[in-house]
């Protein structure tokens, strides 16, 4: 499956209120948040329970929790207007641009 294929199929399960417009935008980025919070939680009770080692039962709980953070990132860009494969690509395009540039390390969104 590709990305944008992935993003098509959100569609089917994208259930909230105001789609579209400010308060689509602002649902699904206060709800990217919140999973990634979750994303974070997980691997921080691995570093606390599990001495840093992750389960397997931990790597599927955080498998599950990636999924809704793409999932949120996917409608997001339904919101904005994106294909997910046109942010995926931009993403590594900047990434590259500023490896080329030797500022891959530094600080900045417009490095």
């Amino acid at each position: 499956m590709d990305l944008n294929e992935y993003q098509d199929k959100t569609i089917e399960t994208a259930i909230y209120p105001s789609m579209g417009g400010i308060y689509g935008i602002s649902y699904c980025a206060l709800k990217l948040c919140g999973e990634s919070g979750e994303v974070a939680d997980k691997i921080g009770k691995v570093i606390r329970d599990e001495n840093g080692c992750f389960t397997p039962d931990r790597k599927e709980a955080l498998k599950a929790e990636l999924g809704d953070v793409l999932w949120y990132v996917a409608q997001l860009s339904i919101q904005l207007g994106y294909p997910l494969e046109e942010v995926a690509q931009a993403n590594l395009d900047k990434l590259a641009s500023r490896k080329d540039r030797g500022v891959l390390g530094g600080s900045g969104d417009t490095r």
